[in-house]
C-alpha cells in the first residue's frame, strides 16, 4: 500500500510560510544532462546566492545505494568522511530580493508516483505557482553556433517562441518528466528546458549550456539571476575546445561538416530543426538518448 506522501518529506520548524506565490526550479541528478548543463546550473545558483534550507524528503527511502554508491573517505586508518546523498529545497532569492525555491538532489530511484506526490503537496503549501525544471542533451550541433533549447510545459502559452523538436517521440522516463506531467494533471503550471550540447561534448562539463539554460529560466520565470561567474567560463572554456580543435584535424573536421549542415539547415528558417525534411527521427533521437545514458551508466565499454 502506497504510503502518505506527506511521509516522504520533513518541513524544517523555522522554514517561513511565502506570503507571495513563488517560482519553484528543480533539478534532479541522475538522468540524462549533456554538458553537466543542469548541474552546473544548480551549483551556480547555490555558490553565488544566499540559500537556506527549508525542507527535506527522505532519501534514505528513495535512494539505490547499489547503483550509486555515496563517496566515502578513508584516510589512514579510519573512515574519514561520508558525503550523504541529499534531496531538498532551499530558499534562495534574486538579484531583486524576490524569493524563490531550489529543489535539487539526486533523482529518486524508486518511489516516483509517492515523491511526485509529495512535491505537489510541498509546492502547493510553499504557494509555487510556476515550477521550472532543466538539463541538457546531446545533439548533433556545432559548438560554434548557438546552442538551441527544446521547451515544454503544461500549458502551451508558458513556452511562446519556442519550436517543436519533433511530432512526438518516446524516450527513457525520469522523475523530474514524471513530475512535470503530474504537476500539469493538477492544474498547475511547469516548464522543462532541454539544451542541445553537442553531442561530442556532452560527457564533459560544458559552461555554455548551462549559461543557455539560465538565460531560459530567467525570461520563463521572471527572476533575475547572476551569469558572470557562468559567462566566464563558458568563455575560458570555449577558448580551450577551440585550441584542442585546432590542433586536432580529425576534430575540426567534424566540427566543420556539422558547421555546414547547420548553416544548410538554417538557410531558410532561423531554426536548425524547423524544417520538417531536416527533423531527427523519433527512433534516431532515441536511439540517442539510449546511447547517451549507457555511457553515462558506464554500461558501454568503448565510451
Amino acid at each position: 500500500m502506497p504510503r502518505n506522501p506527506a511521509d516522504l518529506y520533513e518541513v524544517g520548524p523555522g522554514a517561513p510560510r511565502p506570503d507571495t506565490d513563488l517560482v519553484m526550479l528543480y533539478y534532479l541528478d541522475g538522468f540524462i544532462d549533456a554538458g553537466a548543463a543542469g548541474r552546473m546550473l544548480t551549483a551556480h545558483l547555490m555558490s553565488t546566492l544566499a540559500h537556506e534550507q527549508i525542507a527535506t524528503f527522505d532519501i534514505d527511502s528513495l535512494l539505490d545505494y547499489r547503483s550509486r554508491r555515496p563517496i566515502m573517505t578513508f584516510a589512514k586508518d579510519t573512515w574519514d568522511d561520508y558525503d550523504a546523498p541529499e534531496l531538498a529545497v532551499s530558499l534562495l532569492h534574486d538579484a531583486q530580493g524576490t524569493p524563490f525555491l531550489l529543489l535539487a538532489g539526486l533523482e529518486p530511484d524508486r518511489e516516483w508516483e509517492t515523491f511526485a506526490a509529495a512535491v505537489l503537496q510541498l509546492s502547493a503549501h510553499l504557494r509555487v505557482r510556476l515550477s521550472v525544471s532543466f538539463h541538457g542533451i546531446p545533439m548533433g550541433v556545432p559548438h560554434t553556433r548557438q546552442l538551441g533549447v527544446t521547451a515544454h510545459a503544461t500549458t502551451p502559452g508558458l513556452i511562446d517562441g519556442y519550436r517543436p523538436l519533433v511530432d512526438k517521440l518516446q524516450v527513457p522516463g525520469s522523475a523530474a518528466a514524471l513530475l512535470e506531467y503530474r504537476l500539469g494533471a493538477a492544474g498547475r503550471q511547469a516548464i522543462g528546458f532541454a539544451v542541445h550540447v553537442p553531442h561530442y561534448l556532452s560527457q564533459a562539463a560544458y559552461p555554455a549550456a548551462a549559461a543557455t539554460l539560465l538565460d531560459s529560466v530567467q525570461r520563463a520565470s521572471g527572476l533575475v539571476l547572476p551569469a558572470d561567474a557562468l559567462r566566464e567560463a563558458a568563455h575560458r572554456t570555449n577558448l580551450e575546445i577551440a585550441r584542442q580543435v585546432e590542433n586536432s584535424a580529425e576534430v575540426a573536421e567534424v566540427v566543420q561538416a556539422l558547421e555546414q549542415q547547420y548553416d544548410s539547415f538554417a538557410a531558410d528558417r532561423e531554426n536548425l530543426l524547423a524544417s520538417d525534411e531536416h527533423v531527427p527521427t523519433a527512433e534516431e533521437l532515441g536511439a540517442e538518448f539510449e546511447r547517451f545514458l549507457a555511457e553515462h551508466r558506464g554500461d558501454n565499454p568503448d565510451s
